[in-house]
């Protein structure tokens, strides 16, 4: 495979097109699409997914991760595998001096991503995690009419939301979301990426009370109809105050609501923003605005900027499409020496946050979020 010195040299750790999954779907595409990478190596976790990948992908494709991570064409690695994985596979990239886009969570559990993040530093190696909400059109031109003024004062905000999966039925693949040892629940994902988007438009929490509870305490298994026992709460409920004085409120369910499944409403003296989608999952999803102001007594849809259509992604609303958007800021941050996009020590604070929730719900006490 012929090679350009001048691209960035990706491997992506847990790309079988056998078991397709996220780096299928999002990552592999946004790293072809764009310039300023070059895909030269996968790795799976069987030789059979390797051969099949190395057919698929035209590029090495190995069956264990050392491999990978040692090869000279790969500048940053990817990590896209099941939480309890990160740690170990992040530290050997870290130890070799490489360049690391980790999906999130970052860690299984805040000392994990403390340890990342200090793994990181240490090393002097540029970090990206995927936290990928900030660069949705939508979210982005919802803050842009907040800084401007649209609604006037932000007084409250709410959101409701659907985790899609985790309801009644998986299958054996994701199973493992069921069980909160493995660190990817309706909180851990769905709810704090919706968090971030929070965050990202208003500002950061400055405490928090939360109740959360399972509901559905067995799921059943599409391929035989058997149960597993689900440690992992499926109804959340969060309140808070931002840095800035703003009241949230923030509702998720495990599995889907007939109705909506994401509404998000941000309410101040002069008017509201209103986003909603049909997916829950946030950083996803092909999310609607729509906005009043004045003497306006409803909302109506307000369009997007042109100068998003010439933006890598465009307006597209894709399910991959943010992670394309990150992968292009990631690549800016390294020409121009920008951050722009979060890095391990970002994803540490969400995790901060994430823990401040987890406590407020087993405690029953208000937490200040660090």
């Amino acid at each position: 495979m012929n090679t350009n010195p001048e691209r960035i040299g990706v491997g992506v750790i847990g790309a079988s097109p056998l078991s397709p999954g996220w780096a299928n779907v999002a990552h592999l595409p946004a790293i072809l699409a764009l310039p300023d990478y070059e895909l030269r190596a996968v790795s799976t976790s069987r030789p059979e997914s390797a051969k099949a990948a190395a057919e698929a992908f035209g590029v090495p494709a190995f069956d264990n991760h050392q491999d990978l991570i040692a090869h000279p064409g790969v500048d940053l690695v990817v990590i896209t595998v099941k939480v309890p994985h990160h740690h170990l596979l992040i530290s050997a990239a870290l130890d070799a001096g490489k360049m690391v886009f980790s999906e999130w969570p970052l860690g299984n559990g805040l000392d994990e991503a403390i340890d990342l993040a200090a793994r990181a530093k240490a090393a002097g190696v540029k970090t990206a995690i995927g936290l990928q909400a900030r660069f949705s059109p939508v979210v982005r031109h919802a803050r842009t009419l907040i800084e401007e003024g649209y609604i006037g004062e932000v007084l409250g905000t709410t959101l409701v939301g659907s985790g899609i999966a985790w309801g009644g039925v998986t299958d054996r693949t994701h199973a493992y979301w069921f069980d909160a040892k493995n660190g990817a629940t309706t909180l851990s994902v769905p709810t704090l990426h919706a968090l971030e988007a929070i965050n990202y438009v208003l500002g950061d929490f400055a405490s928090v009370a939360a109740t959360s509870a399972v509901r559905r305490p067995t799921v059943t298994l599409a391929e035989d109809g058997s149960t597993l026992p689900v440690t992992a709460h499926d109804q959340i409920a969060i309140s808070g105050i931002l840095k800035s004085g703003v009241i949230a409120s923030i509702f998720y369910r495990g599995g889907v609501s007939r109705g909506n499944n994401l509404r998000w409403e941000i309410n101040g003296t002069k008017g509201d923003l209103v986003i909603t989608a049909a997916l829950g999952n946030l950083q996803i999803a092909d999310l609607k605005l729509e906005g009043g102001a004045g003497d306006e007594e409803g909302v109506s849809p307000i369009p997007l900027p042109g100068f998003y259509d010439s933006e890598p992604g465009g307006v597209s609303g894709e399910i991959g499409a943010n992670v394309l958007r990150s992968y292009a800021h990631f690549a800016k941050d390294l020409r121009n020496g920008t951050n722009t996009m979060p890095d391990f020590e970002y994803g540490v604070r969400r995790h901060r946050l994430l823990a401040a929730i987890e406590e407020a719900s087993r405690s029953g006490v208000t937490q200040a979020v660090e």
